[in-house]
């Protein structure tokens, strides 16, 4: 496959061109590693190293196109390309090199701090279950169609989500539906692509630790609807305190969600257990197979995000009450004595709540909540203490653990969150290091009835410490012990 490198730079604010412009390329690449002969390589500013230290090591890899802001000692044969803006620039670049696939594909972005997952996982679903063939890019998965990719980020980075994107055209995919991370809006990765739509569900603390102060995080979320075009539409949650800022600047037709005021698309609980719960969803009554109020928000934005893709919402309701339940979000799991494990993602303040909330509105009134929760290592610190304080008010009994410490001392990730526990909570706490023995623990600790909150990693099936992943599974190894103490 190659490409006219013109076409590019015709589309491109470039100061500057030196080199043949008339020449085809045959791949792009933000890693240098990655270049190969006639590749296009971009050199993109980071956090930790700047691409432009790299270009050297591309050009011997092959590359015979550089994307650059500044141009050191240009080597003949090699054609260079200077932007002011790189990671905007690639982004283009990168979309017209693969054929601009969101030209064909209807693109659904999901933005927010929770929700983005479980929107875009239940879109997919949705749409798949009605006929469509669909992409999903997600924390948990990417798929295409039934062909499942492994996600190793919640956005991939502008050549691997445009070779993707690329992929579900040339798999006969209608749809595709996207988390669009913090990081990702801020990095430009999702540059050059042409949205139909996009989701706000939330903003809460998180991520603090990259953007620095809740403002910029927020700028970032909202820079995703400022730049969406006139022919999309935007759909957010009015019950957010920050729901309506994201809307001020768009271009996009606004639509609203919500469930504590009026709204384009509205949804209510009527009826609530571990299994399900009853909405009445736009005034249509629906039984559901998730639960929590979170959950109702999430659903109400599915339904609104396919009114606004379809326009038919006789046919959005019955495929709406059979789509599952995502990987890792409230997955209950039965135990021995009627013992409940629920296993969530929720790892900010907002969403361990929302959990919390969730099951201590459904669990009898002799029931106790045992919570084992932990906090990643090497990321938003302020956010710990929060996250103790809130699981130690909340909870029958709380055991701080850890979860994915990296390169962190995960006692002294523990101690942090200790510090925001209120005096009056201290004889509910319980530390325990490692995390298979706190999910023993827990279970030891419940008696019939109970229920267990084992809160941080859901759908992960690893353990990062000192930069090596473990294999770490709380669904299996709350199934385990479930299962040794059946016997």
């Amino acid at each position: 496959m190659t490409f006219a490198l013109e076409h590019i730079i015709n589309r491109l604010q470039s100061s500057k061109v030196i080199g043949q412009s008339d020449i085809a390329i045959s791949g792009v690449c933000i890693d240098s590693r990655k270049a190969e002969e006639g590749f296009l390589y971009a050199a993109i500013p980071g956090m930790h190293a700047d691409g432009h230290d790299f270009i050297q090591k591309a050009i011997e890899n092959g590359a015979t196109a550089i994307l650059a802001n500044r141009i050191d000692n240009p080597q003949t044969g090699v054609t260079y390309i200077q932007v002011n803006d790189v990671p905007e620039s690639m982004g283009i670049a990168c979309h017209l090199f693969y054929g601009e696939p969101t030209k064909t594909l209807k693109l659904v972005g999901t933005t927010g701090t929770n929700g983005k997952t479980t929107v875009s996982t239940l879109l997919f679903e949705l749409y798949t279950s009605m006929g469509y063939r669909c992409g999903l890019v997600s924390t948990v998965e990417n798929r295409i169609g039934n062909e499942i990719i492994p996600s190793t980020h919640t956005t991939p980075d502008t050549a691997e989500l445009n070779a993707m994107l690329a992929q579900m055209v040339e798999a006969g995919c209608d749809y595709c539906f996207m988390e669009c991370s913090s990081h990702a809006i801020h990095q430009r990765r999702i540059a050059g692509l042409e949205f139909t739509g996009a989701v706000f569900t939330n903003l809460t603390h998180d991520h603090l630790d990259y953007h620095k102060t809740f403002d910029n995080y927020l700028k970032a979320k909202k820079q995703f609807f400022n730049e969406l075009p006139s022919t999309a539409w935007a759909l957010t949650n009015k019950d957010d305190r920050n729901g309506m800022v994201m809307l001020q600047n768009t271009k996009a037709t606004r639509y609203t969600y919500a469930m504590k005021s009026g709204a384009d698309f509205t949804v209510k609980i009527l009826e609530s257990d571990f299994q399900g719960m009853k909405l009445k969803l736009d005034g249509k009554e629906a039984w559901v197979n998730l639960v929590g109020a979170f959950n109702a928000y999430n659903l109400a934005a599915v339904y609104g995000a396919a009114f606004l893709l379809t326009s038919e919402e006789e046919n959005i309701i019955l495929p709406l009450t059979r789509v599952g339940r995502v990987n890792g979000r409230f997955e209950a799991i039965n135990g021995p004595e009627r013992v409940t494990a629920i296993v969530d993602y929720a790892h900010t303040p907002d969403a361990l709540e929302n959990v919390i909330k969730t099951i201590n509105d459904i669990r009898g009134n002799h029931a106790q909540l045992i919570t084992v929760v932990g906090c990643g290592g090497n990321r938003d610190a302020a956010k710990r203490p929060e996250m103790g304080k809130i699981a130690a008010r909340l909870s029958s009994k709380v055991i701080f653990t850890s979860d994915n410490p990296r390169g962190e001392n995960p006692e002294t990730i523990i101690e942090q969150m200790e510090a925001g526990v209120e005096g009056q909570y201290y004889k509910k706490l319980l530390k325990i290091t490692d995390r298979k023995e706190a999910i023993h623990t827990a279970v030891m600790l419940a008696a019939p009835g109970d229920v267990i909150l084992i809160a941080g990693k859901g759908h992960e099936t690893y353990q990062e410490i000192q930069g090596v992943k473990h294999p770490f599974d709380d669904k299996a190894i709350v199934r385990s012990i479930f299962n040794q103490n059946n016997g």
